[in-house]
């Protein structure tokens, strides 16, 4: 995945407008401008296209987690010169105050069964030995997961 179709499916799950996505950057000590942040959210095939470097999807994550959770005492968290899937599913698990149940809820509404260990080890130190690295194919289906969980559909939202 890369970290524009990531920034994406956050954007249209969470129903983030342009103001707020440069607000969220720059709560992550990371501002950036509105024709910046565009062309992060331009397709590929698009000749305006432009890749967002890790450490500009790692401040937009970390002023995701203070918008959700308030600023953190003390010394705010730096972005990350370089991000691994499981620092981007860290982060998001951090920001939406996930607990394990929570998320193998939402990855079963995507039919994808993960038990608690196997979970566990995405989250833990990578000197570690249990540490697992989190492939692509989880990241997409959690994130589409989340994207069930809190974008409703048309039809669920006519339920409601």
């Amino acid at each position: 995945m890369t970290n524009n179709d990531i920034l994406r499916r956050l954007r249209y799950t969470f129903d983030i407008s342009d103001v707020t996505l440069s607000e969220l950057f720059a709560l992550g000590d990371k501002p950036a401008k509105r024709a910046e942040i565009n062309a992060w959210l331009k397709k590929e095939e698009d000749p305006e296209y432009v890749f967002i470097p890790d450490k500009y999807l790692a401040a937009f994550l970390n002023g995701f987690i203070t918008s959700k959770r308030g600023k953190r005492e003390g010394e705010q968290p730096a972005p990350e010169v370089e991000l691994s899937n499981n620092n981007i599913f860290r982060k998001l698990k951090i920001a939406l105050n996930l607990k394990d149940d929570d998320i193998i809820e939402i990855l079963a509404l995507v039919d994808m069964k993960v038990s608690r260990h196997e979970l566990s080890a995405f989250f833990r130190n990578p000197t570690q030995k249990q540490y697992r690295p989190c492939k692509d194919q989880i990241l997409r289906n959690f994130l589409h997961g989340l994207q069930l969980k809190y974008h409703p559909t048309d039809e669920q939202k006519k339920e409601d």
